[in-house]
């Protein structure tokens, strides 16, 4: 059995800014103009596979793997760690990686940005531990023997590549 628990996110108006922060008007010209670098993560435990319900565009309301964009710096192998532990709260070790995807939104937070384009990097990666604290991107967190109804595509992807289902 898992525990969740959420947990407010400090913005630049509420508390320290985050050294990989971008203002919203730069975040507004990224969306606009260039595909988005990230890193998703397959996380395993021993029961499954944990997926996050998104709560923000793209894929809002979406079983989702967890994910963010690269820092300018960051190693994609660093950005996993710090994904890990900002959206889940947890620690992980990294099997293996998928490699590079392309990802293709109609929808972003932005409504007239012309969707979003992101080009993430996959990687399997696996956690002991299964009590989560969830980032306000996201309402719920499951570990998935078997996968839900209705899955998004690329996380049908992800999970085929990593050879979960």
């Amino acid at each position: 059995m898992f525990t969740a628990v959420t947990s407010g996110e400090e913005t630049a108006n509420s508390g320290p800014v985050d050294p990989g922060y971008i203002s919203n008007g730069d975040w507004e010209t990224v969306v606009r103009s260039v595909p988005i670098v990230s890193v998703d993560l397959v996380v395993l435990t021993d029961d499954g596979v944990v997926l996050t319900k998104r709560t923000n565009e793209p894929a809002s309301g979406e079983w989702f793997v967890p994910g963010g964009r690269v820092r300018k710096g960051e190693r994609l192998e660093a950005a996993v760690h710090r994904v890990a532990e900002t959206e889940l709260g947890i620690d992980v070790t990294i099997e293996r990686s998928l490699g590079a995807y392309e990802h293709l939104y109609e929808t972003s937070e932005l409504g007239d940005a012309g969707g979003k384009h992101y080009v993430p990097h996959g990687f399997v990666v696996r956690t002991v531990g299964e009590s989560f604290t969830l980032d306000s991107q996201h309402e719920a967190v499951d570990v998935f023997a078997d996968p839900p109804a209705d899955l998004h595509e690329y996380v049908e992807a992800y999970l085929h590549d990593a050879g979960v289902y």
